[in-house]
């Protein structure tokens, strides 16, 4: 992608932001693109989730070095990540990443992380919906999403989201106890033709 529309790509994304959304309850959150300045919050957001919740992320995000990577690769254009707030209270995240100079340009992954008290109240639609906004902005065909097998929740979340299952890649990770698990694969078309 040419930096003249990369950069234009990003300008029409930053102008969503900020917006409300009304969750399935009635209750309004704020939603806002995360910024280099947001490192402690995404630290303090990521410190207090359940264990479970982190085991399987590509970045340990309770560690500032990973925390520095991540708002690089947004300052960089790679990633772009929707935060939802009640007040000043982070209740989850919605991420977008994507590479726009390899042979999977067309493709975004996508993932999501909320807060415990978040769940069931439909935040997770909410970030997705404005990930796959960024995602049309950006001209992307295709988002994956990656969740260990036994994730019975994510799966239903990702379902619900109109995510299909593609592959399950067998003790494909490994837990810090040693103990291998099965990656699923999920994908949703968003736009052009399913190739070859």
């Amino acid at each position: 992608m040419a930096q003249a529309a990369q950069t234009e790509f990003r300008q029409n994304i930053e102008m969503r932001y900020p917006r409300s959304a009304s969750l399935r309850d009635g209750h309004k959150v704020s939603l806002r693109l995360m910024q280099p300045d947001d490192a402690e919050t995404i630290l303090g957001f990521a410190r207090s989730l359940p264990n479970d919740d982190l085991l399987f992320l590509r970045r340990d995000v309770t560690q500032e070095s990973a925390v520095a990577e991540w708002m690089r690769e947004i300052e960089s254009g790679r990633t772009f990540t929707v935060l939802g707030f009640d007040g000043d209270e982070l209740l989850g995240e919605g991420d977008l990443h994507y590479n726009a100079a390899d042979w999977t340009r067309h493709l975004g992954e996508i993932r999501l992380l909320l807060s415990p008290k978040a769940r069931g109240r439909g935040l997770g639609r909410v970030l997705a919906e404005e990930i796959y906004a960024i995602a049309q902005q950006l001209q992307l065909q295709l988002l994956t999403a990656r969740m260990v097998l036994d994730q019975a929740a994510a799966q239903t979340v990702f379902r619900r989201l109109g995510f299909q299952r593609e592959a399950v890649l067998w003790d494909y990770v490994i837990d810090a106890d040693g103990k291998t698990h099965d990656l699923l694969i999920a994908t949703r078309r968003l736009q052009g033709p399913r190739a070859g």
